[in-house]
């Protein structure tokens, strides 16, 4: 192999190594072990919202982090699963009626795992990374104000040591079994809860450094162990495997039913984790590519479901702890996958010690922060239409389900983002010596082009005398067959009407569509298509070519 072959190929694997210096290997591992002490707890408990074993979180640590670490572009991003993509999860399971009592739903959760990451590496292949990025932030914040609030009501009914979790049945089921718990309560597992809680939202406000979910997992473990809490009706997980698992198949027995769920999560898990990555990007750290990012973020998921793995996207609470231990490069992300990979094969017993309220109270904390009310009072008093956007994904979340939460959200961004689109931009000047010059401050394209021309002739009709249009194109960096046969028809109807068209700085990328049809080479010929407005005004003495 030639050695810019291996250049090539060490930039391709591990791009955030290269100019990797030895002083970095310090805080890369010791970022490492600090985000494993936040990301293992705290993946094993999402897996809980899934009513998965919580082995199922730790292999999430494992698996796609490291795909991720090999091919992602972020220095600091730490990649398993989030709240948001487990509730997901969850709600995706429950609606294709995969029981997660006697039947084993991981071999459908693998399928799920595995559609998420072939739908990122086709939406790669289609370089659809910025255009998954105009989903706007007021449909991301209303999707975690329901997740937060599902989810939270899903742990109430555990933290009174319930041991079902309905956060994938949606809110209301959620109040309903919390109605239905109490009078069962148990006083030790509430107690418990109550105590973890206040311990994890303590050292967050006042000891930011410890690493809160850490904490309280040991502390309950140890409480099992030497207080005898398990003889006072606090129930533990069940069992974990020791051990990494092999590789499987996966199911295929309800893939039309996952598909819907699966593309839900695919366009979460690339805002989340874009979000994430430009978040916690620092001034001259490479920019960061959404394509990129997409088939890293799909090749982790891919690869991951072979392993029993959730979907997985970039956190930022584990990422934000990566960062401020002061990890330089993915090798931060290797050092968490070893870690996990020695509680998994070292620990197994010891986990299987830990109270089903302690993972709650993780939970219940994590997600709380999602409901974020600022955000929504800042949308009210700056934009009325992302305060609506918001406020409604959130109500649907809440009320119908997270998958139409998506749905709506992004349905609605998208009419926002065609509006926005679709608004007239036609700017009409004084007219100079008998032509009018008329400016399109905006893109030309298959939805608006037809309003526009009749803009354009609607100023004709109301400027008496004009004998020319100078008609200004410098957004027409590229085009259509249907937006080059409007303007042919808005030629004619001005020729029609004893007026010429002259086009004036067209873009070099748009000509040279453009130029493939007998009517622009014609106008062009003819001498009628400019470089700049002020030449277009004053006539062909002027010189006539398109822009550069």
């Amino acid at each position: 192999m030639s050695a810019g072959a291996a250049t090539a190929r060490r930039r391709i694997l591990i791009p955030t190594l290269r100019g990797y210096r030895r002083s970095w290997l310090g805080p890369d591992i010791l970022a490492g072990l600090s985000a494993g002490a936040v990301v293992i707890p705290q993946a094993m408990a999402y897996a809980t919202i899934a009513n998965l074993p919580v082995q199922v979180g730790l292999y999430t640590c494992m698996v796609p982090m490291l795909v991720y670490a090999m091919l992602g572009g972020s220095r600091a991003m730490s990649v398993s699963t989030t709240s948001t993509i487990a509730t997901l999860t969850a709600t995706t399971l429950v609606s294709a009626g995969v029981a997660a009592g006697s039947d084993d739903p991981v071999p459908d959760l693998m399928a799920l795992t595995l559609l998420v990451g072939v739908i990122l590496l086709l939406a790669r292949v289609a370089k659809l990374g910025s255009l998954v990025e105009n989903i706007s932030k007021a449909t991301l914040v209303g999707v975690q104000i329901g997740v937060g609030a599902t989810v939270a009501a899903g742990q109430l009914p555990k933290l009174l040591g319930e041991t079902t979790n309905f956060s994938g049945h949606g809110f209301i089921r959620s109040l309903v079994a919390l109605v239905e718990a109490l009078p069962a309560a148990n006083l030790a597992t509430v107690a418990l809860s109550a105590g973890s809680i206040v311990v994890l939202v303590g050292l967050k406000l006042w000891l930011p450094r410890v690493p809160g979910p850490l904490v309280v997992v040991a502390a309950g473990i140890l409480l099992v162990a030497f207080g005898g809490i398990e003889a006072a009706g606090v129930e533990l997980i069940a069992p974990v495997p020791q051990g990494f698992p092999a590789p499987e198949l996966p199911s295929f027995a309800h893939l039309g039913a996952l598909l819907p769920g699966a593309l839900a999560i695919a366009v979460m898990a690339l805002l989340e984790s874009a979000a994430v990555a430009r978040g916690i990007r620092k001034p001259g750290e490479a920019q960061i590519d959404s394509n990129q990012e997409l088939f890293a973020t799909g090749a982790a998921n891919a690869v991951g479901s072979f392993f029993q793995t959730l979907p997985a996207a970039g956190g930022f609470s584990q990422s934000a702890v990566n960062q401020a231990a002061g990890a330089r490069t993915q090798l931060a992300s290797i050092t968490t996958v070893v870690l996990a990979l020695l509680v998994v094969l070292f620990l197994a017993p010891v986990i299987s010690l830990l109270p089903q309220a302690t993972l709650a109270s993780l939970v219940f904390v994590a997600v709380i922060g999602l409901i974020d009310i600022r955000s929504l009072v800042r949308f009210a008093r700056i934009s009325r239409v992302d305060f609506w956007i918001a406020l409604s994904t959130a109500v649907v979340g809440l009320t119908a389900g997270l998958l139409p939460a998506v749905a709506i959200g992004v349905v609605s961004t998208l009419v926002v983002v065609l509006r926005e689109l679709n608004r007239l931009r036609v700017v009409t000047d004084a007219v100079v010596d008998d032509v009018l010059p008329v400016r399109l401050e905006g893109p030309l394209y298959t939805a608006n082009v037809l309003a526009n021309e009749n803009a354009v002739l609607a100023a004709v009709d109301a400027t008496p005398g004009v004998r020319a249009v100078a008609l200004e194109l410098t957004h027409l960096v590229t085009t259509s067959i249907t937006v080059l046969d409007t303007l042919a028809d808005l030629d004619r109807e001005l020729a029609g009407q004893g007026v010429e068209l002259r086009l004036a700085a067209v873009p070099s990328g748009g000509a040279d569509i453009a130029r493939r049809t007998s009517w622009f080479s014609g106008l062009e010929s003819a001498g009628r298509v400019y470089p700049t407005l002020e030449a277009a005004l004053a006539g062909p003495r002027s010189g006539s070519v398109a822009a550069d």
